[in-house]
C-alpha cells in the first residue's frame, strides 16, 4: 500500500472514547504511530487512556463539555504535538466543521473530505446526489417539505403508509410513520420539532414506507488515486428503535450476482464523487428484493469487525494509511469473502426494558477460542458511567458458514460473564433461538416479534 503523495503520520490524537478509541490505539501501534488519548473526568480509568502513549483530560463527564468541545480537542492535539486526528464513530466523526477545523489547524483528519461529510450528512442532498449517480431512493419528496399542502400532494402521489424523516438526523429521532391521512399534518409537525431539538435543523422529507424492510449496508474504501472498492455487505436488520443490535456478513438475503450488481453501482457513484477514505452506504431492501439508497455514513461503523473477519482487511489501519495518501493495494476482482461473521453488541442495559444500567462491573469474563473476537474497553472493576452510549463491548465470531457461525456465537455467549450491572446478553440468546433468525429470513421488525410474541388463540 503506497502512493506518490504518501506523508507518514507520526502521532494520532484519538478524538473518542470506549472500545473504538482502544481499537484505534491498537491499529496505530501496529503501524508504529504514537497515540494521544483524550478523556473526560468520567473516563480517567478507561483502557484507551492506559494504553495510549499520552493522555489529556479535556473536561467534565458531559460530552458537550468534553468530547464534543472542538476547541478542547484541537488544543489537546496542539500541546501533545499530534499531526493527525482520528474521530472514531459518533461524537464529532461526521461533523464537517470539525474536519475543516482540523485541516485549518494543521492536523490531518483521518476520514473523508469535509465537503463529502457535508454532502452525505444531509439526507436530502445525499439522496439527490446518489440518485444522479445511479443509486435510486424510495419514492419521496425531492427536497425538504415546504408546506403542509406539499406534504399532502406528495402523500397522494406516494400513497400510504409513508414515513417522515429528519434531513439531518439519524437513530430514529425525527422519524414518524404515517398510516392515516388524518395524522399527516401532526406527524410532520412533530418530526420537525424533534429534528430541530435533536439536530438544530428542522428540515424533514417524506418517502414511501416499507412494511418489512431489511437493512443492508455496503462497506467501501477509496484512495486519492480514484480507486474505490467495496468490501461486501453487512446485514443490520436486528434493531430496536432504529438502533442496531446484531450485524452479520454476508447478508443471508443477497446473492453473489446481486452483491456484484449493487456493489458496482455504489463504487461507480463514489468514484464519480471523488470520495476518499472509508464509508458505508446504507440500503433498504423491500419485500420484492429491491435495494434502495437510504444514506451514507462517512466514518468507521460500530459493526466494522464483521467485514474485517470475512475479508481479512483491517479497516482502521486502512483509514490511517489512506489518510497518509497511500493507495489501496487491492482491486475489486481480487476481493474474496471467506466464511461468515456475526457481531452482537453488548450493552449495559436492562434486557427487557432496554433501559440503561450504569454501575460498576464486578466480574467480567469474555469467551475465547478459534474464530472469537472481543472488542471492549472494560474489565472487572470498571465503572460504566451514565453519560454516554451504553455499549460496553462487541462479541464477534467467524466460521466457515452461517450455521457454524451461529453455533459458535451461541457457545461464546454461554461463556460470557458480566456481573454488577445488567446487560442485553439474555436478549441475544433469544435472538439465536428465534426461528426467523436461524433461517436468515427476517426483517427490521424481528425484535418486536421476539419481545412481543403472538399469543396463541
Amino acid at each position: 500500500m503506497s502512493g506518490p503523495k504518501s506523508q507518514p503520520i507520526n502521532k494520532i490524537l484519538v478524538a473518542n472514547r470506549g472500545e473504538i478509541a482502544l481499537r484505534i490505539v491498537r491499529a496505530a501501534r501496529e503501524l508504529g504511530i504514537s497515540t494521544v488519548a483524550i478523556y473526560s473526568e468520567a473516563d480517567a480509568d478507561s483502557l484507551h487512556v492506559k494504553f495510549a502513549d499520552e493522555s489529556v483530560c479535556i473536561g467534565p463527564p458531559s460530552a458537550s463539555e468534553s468530547y464534543l468541545k472542538i476547541p478542547k480537542v484541537i488544543a489537546a492535539a496542539e500541546i501533545t504535538g499530534a499531526d493527525a486526528i482520528h474521530p472514531g464513530y459518533g461524537f464529532l466523526s461526521e461533523n464537517a466543521d470539525f474536519a475543516r477545523t482540523c485541516e485549518k489547524s494543521g492536523f490531518r483528519f483521518i476520514g473523508p473530505k469535509p465537503d463529502h461529510i457535508d454532502k452525505m450528512g444531509d439526507k436530502i442532498t445525499a439522496r439527490r446526489t446518489m440518485r444522479d449517480l445511479g443509486l435510486h431512493s424510495l419514492p419521496g419528496s425531492p427536497g425538504p417539505l415546504e408546506s403542509a399542502e406539499e406534504a399532502k400532494r406528495l402523500a397522494h402521489e406516494i400513497g400510504f403508509p409513508l414515513i417522515v424523516k429528519a434531513a439531518a438526523g439519524g437513530g430514529g429521532r425525527g422519524m414518524k410513520i404515517v398510516r392515516d391521512p388524518k395524522a399527516l399534518d401532526a406527524s410532520v409537525e412533530l418530526a420537525q420539532t424533534e429534528a430541530r431539538a435533536a439536530f438544530g435543523n428542522g428540515a424533514v422529507y417524506v418517502e414511501r414506507f416499507v412494511e418489512k424492510p431489511r437493512h443492508i449496508e455496503f462497506q467501501v474504501a477509496a484512495d486519492d488515486n480514484g480507486r474505490v472498492i467495496h468490501l461486501g455487505e453487512r446485514e443490520c436488520s436486528v434493531q430496536r428503535r432504529y438502533q442496531k443490535l446484531v450485524e452479520e456478513s454476508p447478508s443471508p438475503a443477497l446473492t453473489d450476482a446481486k452483491r456484484a450488481e449493487i456493489g458496482s453501482r455504489i463504487t461507480s457513484a463514489l468514484a464519480s464523487l471523488g470520495y476518499t477514505n472509508v464509508g458505508t452506504v446504507e440500503l433498504l431492501m423491500d419485500e420484492h428484493g429491491e435495494l434502495w439508497f437510504m444514506e451514507m455514513n462517512t466514518r468507521i461503523q460500530v459493526e466494522h469487525p464483521v467485514t474485517e473477519m470475512v475479508t481479512g482487511i483491517d479497516l482502521v489501519r486502512t483509514q490511517i494509511l489512506l489518510a497518509q495518501g497511500e493507495f489501496l493495494p487491492l482491486k475489486q476482482e481480487e476481493l474474496r469473502l471467506r466464511g461468515h461473521a456475526i457481531e452482537v453488541r453488548i450493552n449495559a442495559e436492562d434486557p427487557e426494558r432496554f433501559a440503561p444500567s450504569p454501575g460498576t462491573i464486578t466480574d467480567f469474563h469474555m469467551p475465547g477460542g478459534v474464530g472469537v473476537r472481543i472488542d471492549s474497553h472494560v474489565t472487572s472493576g470498571t465503572t460504566v458511567p451514565p453519560h454516554y452510549d451504553s455499549l460496553i463491548g462487541k462479541l464477534i465470531v467467524h466460521d466457515v458458514d452461517r450455521p457454524h457461525a451461529l453455533k459458535r456465537l451461541a457457545g461464546a455467549l454461554r461463556e460470557t460473564v458480566v456481573n454488577g450491572i445488567q446487560t442485553n446478553i439474555p436478549f441475544h440468546r433469544r435472538v439465536l433461538e428465534n426461528p426467523e433468525f436461524i433461517a436468515g429470513d427476517y426483517d427490521t421488525n424481528i425484535v418486536r416479534r421476539i419481545l412481543e410474541p403472538e399469543k396463541p388463540s
